[in-house]
């Protein structure tokens, strides 16, 4: 973490960053399990939910003046009523949940501790704001036998749940996205939620 510094923003602050942060999500996503087909103009528009909140956290990892890593969160209501509805419908409150979104990093970067920092982080912000009782986050299911599976390829599940999060197979999303070479399909993803306690 040494060359590394983080930059916490609120808000309309992430604005400064938006086509930085695009670019590193279109680099990052292009990898399994996203095989994401990125494109400047949706990132830009995806980002401005979280200037439009004035309760999100964008918070990116900078070397040498590039942003090599970041990592989102914003309150649950303030997010698009597809990620609400699994909440509504288990009979959970979504007012009461601060949604955790992507974190990012480039592969040279990764493996410094960044994962548990963002993590850190979002959390402690969610705590602040005193009014959440449920972090979340969603991730995309692949079939374990998926052929454009990398060989050695690693899940974050044991990371996830060495967080205190567990998964929700009843609560999940259908998102669509272009893949590389297939165009624009339908994904399945699966919540993880952890209860968040008080801040001290």
């Amino acid at each position: 973490m040494s060359a590394l510094s983080l930059t916490t923003l609120r808000g309309a602050q992430v604005l400064d960053h938006l086509d930085a942060l695009a670019r590193l999500r279109i680099a990052v996503f292009a990898d399994w399990p996203y095989l994401y087909e990125g494109d400047l103009d949706y990132e830009r528009a995806y980002l401005h939910a979280y200037a439009a909140s004035p309760d999100s956290v964008v918070v990116l990892a900078v070397a040498e003046g590039t942003v090599v890593g970041a990592t989102t969160g914003l309150p649950l209501l303030d997010d698009a009523p597809a990620f609400r509805a699994p909440f509504a419908s288990a009979g959970r409150d979504p007012a009461q949940v601060f949604y955790l979104g992507e974190s990012v990093v480039l592969p040279a970067w990764r493996g410094r501790g960044l994962g548990h920092a963002f993590f850190d982080a979002r959390e402690a912000h969610a705590r602040r704001l005193g009014r959440f009782r449920l972090t979340a986050f969603c991730a995309v299911q692949r079939d374990a036998s998926d052929p454009r599976r990398p060989a050695g390829h690693r899940d974050n599940d044991r990371f996830w749940t060495g967080r205190g999060y567990q998964a929700q197979p009843e609560m999940a999303v259908q998102l669509a996205w272009n893949e590389r070479g297939r165009g624009s399909c339908e994904h399945a993803l699966t919540f993880w939620t952890r209860p968040l306690e008080a801040a001290a």
